[in-house]
């Protein structure tokens, strides 16, 4: 064999060493790219996985939180509802207490006297509604007697009230307010409690809030 066929056999067989050395290299990076490829497919899957489940549980939430509202709304419609319900069966019951003249008048006395004890003034007014301004000259000299210390006028305009009296210092700096719609004013937070606690219509036993 000639120096050129020796040479020409060394060159192909060069280049079969090298055409397998670049084969198994590109095998190589193959399998390198295929598993960094399914590498970075379990990591978007994983990625997409949580912002699914993220935005499943943000979902939830939202759709809890709007039941939540809802409830809370309808929870305070209807201690609202009993507030109000409460107020009317408080108003009937004054309505029918201010029937029974005689009970009712022994009241407007000892309201006058209570409160005008509690006011630390000499010169004291009484209001009241028009019906009840012309009832109370039937008790003016009983009340009159218990508070002899003070000088007493009932105000000639009527105050628009159900029930009750304000009376209050001549300068009008101090009064206090035991018509009915001030006295369940003061009550209008135990009643709240009361529907908070029990929630069940008619529950409160709330009773008349001029006694005791």
């Amino acid at each position: 064999m000639s120096q050129v066929d020796d040479l020409q056999q060394a060159i192909l067989e060069r280049a079969e060493q090298l055409a397998r050395q670049y084969h198994e290299r590109a095998n190589r990076n193959r399998d390198n790219i295929l598993r960094e490829a399914a590498e970075k497919r379990r990591l978007r899957e994983q990625r997409e996985e949580a912002i699914a489940k993220a935005l499943g549980e943000r979902a939830f939430r939202q759709q809890v939180q709007a039941k939540e509202l809802k409830m809370q709304s309808q929870l305070d419609q209807m201690r609202w509802n009993l507030v109000q319900a409460v107020e009317r069966r408080l108003a009937e019951r004054m309505r029918r207490f201010m029937t029974d003249e005689g009970a009712y008048l022994e009241f407007l006395k000892d309201l006058v006297i209570a409160s005008a004890r509690s006011i630390e003034h000499d010169r004291l007014e009484v209001l009241a509604n028009a019906t009840d301004v012309k009832r109370l000259p039937r008790v003016w000299e009983a009340v009159t007697s218990a508070l002899a210390e003070r000088e007493l006028q009932v105000a000639d305009e009527p105050l628009a009230t159900l029930g009750g009296v304000l009376v209050r210092s001549a300068d009008r700096r101090i009064r206090v307010d035991n018509t009915f719609e001030g006295r369940l004013t003061r009550l209008a937070p135990q009643i709240a409690q009361v529907i908070s606690e029990r929630l069940l219509p008619g529950g409160p036993e709330t009773g008349n809030i001029f006694t005791g």
